[in-house]
């Protein structure tokens, strides 16, 4: 198969520019984060490290994130814990917390346009 994995992910915004700090400032995500293997980085691309990704259809009537909602973000994340205390610190709060067996453990939050947001740190 010629595709490699995920290029990028698109999505409308009420306030593009303030989303994308958002995205930056509470979770390290978005253009000019990480580094490539040579260690330079630029402001459109967010470099990460390799890892399991779900790419998942669900039922049009699922329940597991809001309806009027196309798409969930699901961001693979090391220390859980750490990363849901700065949060809480920041005043986002967490919608809820629980745990897969054999797959890991999960924090959801939402960003200020509501859009869910779940964070993963898979079983290791």
């Amino acid at each position: 198969m010629p595709v490699l994995g995920m290029g990028g992910y698109f999505f409308r915004s009420k306030d593009p520019a303030a989303l994308k700090a958002w995205y930056r400032d509470h979770l390290g995500v978005g253009g000019g984060m990480g580094t490539d293997e040579k260690g330079e980085s630029n402001e459109w691309v967010w470099f990460t490290q390799g890892g399991p990704m779900v790419f998942e259809p669900f039922k049009q009537d699922s329940d597991y994130f809001p309806a009027e909602k196309q798409a969930m973000i699901n961001l693979r994340v090391s220390d859980l814990d750490g990363l849901v205390s700065s949060l809480r610190d920041a005043g986002i709060e967490i919608a809820r917390e629980e745990s897969m067996d054999g797959v890991g453990r999960f924090a959801r939050i939402h960003d200020p346009e509501g859009n869910a947001i779940e964070l993963w740190e898979p079983t290791s």
